[in-house]
């Protein structure tokens, strides 16, 4: 432990005395041999950075400090890092943020991967592992003056003139994005607007969809802005206020964040698909344009056979007018073998938005045809086997969520760390689902046997079951049975996805004197404390539930960590160990004090990040028969979840009622709302802990 410490204070000097001696920039000497960075003022919506260049001579990544790092807060200014990057130089790394940050000075950092796995886990192990390149004794690094603001990107494109698409917006605070006709650039500030989106929540927005208020009737150049959300009312003030409210974003240099894209009002649908693997029971199509809507049909290759409609094995949902990105097909009539499908884009003839082509013998619904009378479509051939589908998201640390699994036959989705790139088949397995019949499945949660402790870039792979015994026995084999499905190409199914990881709370099973709790493991990228929380936290005693909470923790790996019980226990109960940020930064636990406003918990996917343990109390009373499991599955499930639903408003708060004695509410208390939103899972938790 000296040594960990030791070698933690070393890191931070080096750190800090890099900081200090450095004039703006600290960059590594170019070349093969030493690490470089390149790092640009610029505009974030918040999200993510971009760092211009990075030459890693042995591979690592690429880290995101904010400016506390200037006053030595080596580990807690870590807002993000970038993927294991090979060794080499990169350029326009985007980096995704895990912390909402403001406008300042970032500095961009180049990290070792000093223990091989290729995850960052340099706040994680309190600086023993992926420390930063240094050369001449200064770290290599740039610095940039970033202006949170917005983003927005578009590439040109068809359309039918109702509708425009914009590739990607970042917003910092929330607000909607504007379509302006080519008239903006003579100053028609108010007259070029077209259209503008419904209300968008702070983050990452990908394909959106504006649609035209007044549509194009010609060819133009519109420019997609980024605006603001001023009053906080929700909706678009700026035309009706004459520019008093929800006025553009702007950037680092004061200009308006948009984009530029030319439309070109275009009557030819057209359809691209791919060669893919798919379990037989979805495709995907890249992409369709449907200038009037309508649909896309999956048809196998009977259709050069002239069956028309027995070759018809899918069809998608209504799709209005436009582009449409990444279209999921269900297959009514799966494939069984590999075939050469062809994805046709049919009309809306009757305008039900329901796909009357087969039912009404071609009178419907027929396909959209090019000027030379050919019908729209694009052929690929589908591999069968699996589909995965793997999208970032946030993390407990404990479980990830795998978006859709599409499997030929019952198997597995395994989850691998990138630890998988460097030849680690075995070794990089860390979780696996339960057992999945053949067909498709959403939302699959897998349990990870090793916790993630930092944000980490993750592989899912479906698994096959070889050995028809439903368990996973793949890494037990060393490879013999539950052997990955492949592609046509004979590699494994695989998609890539960032969990990220802001805290991580392992709490297990102990005997205790009522008076203290032990942690046995608790990560804070930002530092903070574990709150002691008792059972009545599932029946919606957000604040009289909390029993005790640990002094403050600063940032990484806080190991057995002693929590004294304000409210000791007297029997023994089921707790709940919750990782709470210092939003004040003052090191003070002001959660209940400020009625919620301060010092809330950190959250994965709109749940605390929390680690659940039964305590047994020396000399104490036992659990309950609600706690003990003598009441049946049904009374306990239909009696706890209808007391959480009891205790929930329509807005997803708490109710007067279940407040507290304080009278709060959680519309009035910002950072309640994620512990509210939590409850019915908790309460599922304890109906499934209490089952034989």
């Amino acid at each position: 432990m000296r040594n960990s410490a030791l070698k933690l204070a070393v890191t931070i000097a080096v750190v800090a005395s890099a900081v200090a001696g450095a004039t703006g920039a600290v960059a590594a000497q170019s070349g093969t041999n030493g690490a470089s960075v390149s790092f640009d003022d610029g505009t974030s919506g918040g999200s993510t950075v971009v760092v211009d260049e990075i030459h890693l001579p042995d591979g690592g990544f690429v880290t995101i400090h904010d400016d506390s790092l200037t006053d030595g807060n080596t580990l807690g200014s870590v807002v993000g890092t970038s993927a294991y990057l090979e060794s080499g130089t990169h350029e326009n790394v985007t980096v995704e943020l895990t912390d909402t940050v403001e406008t300042g000075t970032f500095h961009a950092m180049a990290h070792r991967d000093t223990d091989g796995d290729r995850a960052y886990t340099f706040v994680s192990s309190n600086g023993e592992a992926d420390g930063p390149y240094t050369v001449d004794g200064e770290i290599a690094m740039d610095d940039a003056n970033v202006t949170v603001s917005a983003s927005v990107s578009g590439t040109d494109q068809p359309g039918e003139g109702e509708y425009v698409i914009v590739d990607r917006v970042e917003l910092s605070q929330g607000g909607f994005v504007t379509v302006h006709d080519s008239s903006l650039a003579d100053g028609a500030v108010f007259d070029s607007i077209r259209g503008t989106t419904e209300y968008l929540e702070a983050g990452v927005h990908e394909d959106v969809r504006v649609r035209l208020d007044d549509p194009l009737t010609e060819d133009d150049a519109v420019f997609a802005m980024a605006h603001r959300d001023t009053d906080g009312d929700e909706a678009y003030d700026f035309p009706s206020s004459d520019g008093d409210e929800d006025g553009p974003y702007l950037d680092a240099s004061g200009e308006i964040v948009m984009a530029g894209l030319d439309v070109e009002l275009d009557d030819d649908a057209r359809a691209s698909f791919a060669a893919q693997s798919s379990g037989g029971n979805a495709v995907v199509v890249d992409e369709v344009y449907l200038p009037d809507g309508g649909f896309v049909t999956m048809h196998d290759s009977s259709l050069a056979d002239d069956a028309v409609f027995d070759s018809i094995r899918g069809t998608s949902a209504y799709l209005e007018p436009g582009i449409h990105r990444d279209v999921v097909v269900t297959l009514d009539d799966p494939l069984t073998e590999d075939d050469a499908l062809f994805a046709m884009a049919h009309r809306d003839t009757n305008d039900s938005e329901a796909y009357d082509f087969p039912s009404s013998d071609g009178d419907e619904d027929g396909p959209y045809t090019t000027d030379s009378s050919d019908i729209v479509m694009d052929d690929a051939n589908v591999t069968v086997s699996a589909g995965v589908a793997f999208e970032t998201g946030d993390s407990d640390g404990a479980t990830v969520t795998v978006d859709r699994v599409d499997l030929s036959q019952g198997g597995f989705v395994t989850i691998h760390d990138a630890s998988l790139g460097g030849g680690a088949a075995f070794d990089s397995v860390r979780g696996t689902s339960a057992y999945l019949e053949a067909g498709v499945h959403e939302d699959v949660t897998v349990e990870l046997d090793e916790p993630l402790t930092s944000t980490e870039r993750l592989v899912a792979m479906p698994h096959r079951d070889t050995d028809d015994d439903e368990a996973y026995d793949f890494v037990d084999s060393d490879g013999e049975v539950d052997a990955p499905f492949l592609t046509g190409d004979d590699a494994p199914v695989t998609a890539g996805a960032s969990a990220q990881v802001t805290a991580f709370v392992d709490a297990s099973a102990q005997d205790t004197d009522g008076e203290t709790v032990v942690v046995d493991e608790v990560t804070l990228h930002d530092g903070g404390f574990v709150t002691v929380h008792d059972s009545s936290l599932a029946d919606g005693a957000v604040f009289n539930s909390i029993r005790g909470t640990s002094a403050y923790l600063g940032p990484g790996t806080h190991t057995d960590v002693e929590i004294a019980l304000d409210d000791p226990l007297t029997e023994d109960d089921t707790v709940f160990a919750m990782a709470h940020r210092d939003t004040n930064g003052n090191e003070a636990y002001d959660f209940p004090g400020s009625e919620g406003a301060e010092d809330g918990p950190y959250a994965a996917a709109g749940a605390p990040v929390m680690s659940a343990a039964d305590l047994t109390v020396e000399g104490g009373e036992g659990m309950s028969d609600d706690m003990n499991g003598e009441n049946d599955d049904d009374s306990i499930s239909g009696g706890e979840m209808s007391n959480v639903d009891d205790e929930m408003n329509d807005d997803g708060g708490m109710s007067e009622d279940s407040a507290g004695d304080d009278g709060s509410s959680g519309d009035e208390t910002p950072g309640f709302g994620a512990v509210v939103s939590v409850l019915a899972l908790i309460a599922v938790a304890l109906v499934a802990r209490r089952r034989p």
